[in-house]
């Protein structure tokens, strides 16, 4: 029991933080300790069904949690305190830099192949950025069009949703997909959140093999272009310049979440 209590607390933490801009659940998975666990689970499903099952259940239930009951209080305080709130967030994605970099298993200093890899990663992340407008801008009126254009959407956002550095709402925003995406959580809209939840379904089933073998094969490859993906998504979350009380709040909100992932890290990483 006391085990799935964790791992039902480690889906809410992980659900919350995919409402976030730029923070991805990939990230919080491995500074949860739990990424490769997931992996595993959801890749050798049939090995073990029964204790897979179990733990991806608690683990979704605890997500589904975070997702729902926190759409709207992250949205409000976002809204009314940008500058702090997205400091905040800046400062846990900075977080998770440290525990990827030790994840990718390079000695020393950084070669220059990884370095190039992490300027790919950088470089994917802003190609996305110019997108066309409206990419999957949402007709209700033409439901087949409807239905298929957030399936095909949920697809996409289903490696951002598995891969650790690209956040989920990231995503969501680059095909402007964020606003409807929390509004239709927030008023449980099931005809929006249905199809594209069959969506992300099928883009974890189609791409979590590949994406296993290249973290546990290629660690010095796939984490150093992941450490990409995270550093390109950083301009995103950059609420600018700050003025009059932000001066002060925006410095402490980015030591907060910088040091509150640190230390939910390593407390982490001790109950491991």
């Amino acid at each position: 029991m006391k085990t799935h209590l964790i791992n039902c607390s480690k889906g809410l933490l992980i659900g919350a933080s995919m409402l976030i801009p730029g923070v991805s659940g990939g990230t919080m998975a491995i500074l949860l300790n739990v990424y490769d666990k997931l992996l595993s689970a959801v890749s050798h499903l049939l090995r073990d069904l029964k204790k897979n099952l179990i733990f991806l259940g608690t683990f979704a239930i605890g997500g589904l949690l975070g997702v729902f009951l926190f759409s709207r209080v992250i949205l409000n305080l976002t809204e009314q305190f940008r500058f702090p709130m997205l400091s905040l967030f800046l400062g846990a994605i900075l977080g998770g830099l440290p525990p990827l970099v030790r994840s990718s298993r390079v000695n020393g200093v950084l070669q220059l192949r990884q370095i190039v890899y992490v300027l790919l990663g950088v470089g994917v992340v802003a190609l996305m950025s110019l997108r066309p407008d409206n990419l999957f801008s949402v007709d209700r009126g033409n439901l087949p069009v409807y239905l298929i254009t957030l399936v095909f959407a949920g697809i996409l956002c289903a490696v951002a949703l598995i891969l650790p550095g690209i956040s989920l709402s990231y995503m969501l925003l680059v095909f402007d997909l964020y606003e409807p995406t929390m509004s239709a959580i927030s008023t449980l809209d099931l005809s929006f959140l249905l199809p594209m939840g069959i969506g992300l379904i099928a883009g974890i089933l189609l791409t979590v093999k590949a994406l296993e073998k290249a973290m546990v094969s290629y660690p010095q490859v796939s984490y150093p272009i992941i450490i990409g993906f995270l550093i390109g998504s950083l301009p995103e979350v950059f609420p600018g310049i700050p003025s009059g009380i932000n001066w002060l709040l925006c410095p402490l909100m980015l030591a907060a979440g910088f040091l509150g992932i640190t230390l939910l890290s390593r407390l982490s990483g001790e109950d491991a």
